[in-house]
């Protein structure tokens, strides 16, 4: 879910051995590839596990999304960031390293200015919303969090260095790992005859 127009994790899970049916309404044409919504998506499923690309915090209708992710598959993995958890130490690293890259002649993919790109995404989920939504359908497996900033300022070694100042506490982590299962729900003793 969530594969953009580069394909995602699709290729390399079809390679790994998996069936894979990756969705988004921008994904690369190809036979592992359906240019859907969630919402659109047909397919009943089941799944063995829904794998999910920076993709929730976008869902408006989120309870509802969940609600489908979970009939159609029992574990859920995502790779996703809390954009509300970047505090002025982590934007202002941040927003530094930009201008260093565009000073040397790179053209990074992420926004120079923060705060003008929180701005223009005041609908997305906060880190918050997405946990509770997440915890009330599934029990969490795997949490951990991540840097992020490297996806958008596609430095050398912007990865390295992010993970370094986390590590030290200089800048806060705003990507994150999930994985979960499906609650179960229980059964009254009428369903259980």
């Amino acid at each position: 879910m969530g594969c953009g127009h580069e394909g995602g994790v699709a290729p390399a899970l079809a390679a790994a051995g998996y069936e894979v049916l990756a969705i988004d309404p921008n994904a690369p044409a190809g036979p592992l590839y359906r240019r859907v919504t969630l919402e659109e998506l047909d397919d009943p499923g089941p799944f063995d596990s829904v794998v999910a690309g920076r993709v929730l915090h976008h869902v408006q209708s989120l309870g509802a999304a969940l609600d489908k992710l979970t009939a159609l598959a029992p574990m859920l993995i995502l790779d996703e960031f809390a954009w509300n958890h970047m505090d002025e130490p982590t934007s202002d690293w941040y927003e530094s390293q930009h201008r260093v890259l565009v000073a040397a002649g790179r053209e990074p993919k992420g926004p120079p200015d923060l705060a003008d790109w929180r701005a223009r995404h005041a609908d997305l989920h906060p880190y918050e919303t997405l946990r509770a939504e997440i915890d009330a359908r599934y029990d969490e497996r795997h949490f951990e969090w991540r840097p992020y900033f490297y996806r958008w300022l596609e430095g050398p070694s912007t990865m390295a260095l992010e993970a370094g100042l986390i590590a030290a506490g200089a800048i806060r982590p705003i990507g994150f790992r999930y994985a979960g299962v499906r609650r179960e729900t229980e059964r009254s003793p009428a369903e259980s005859l």
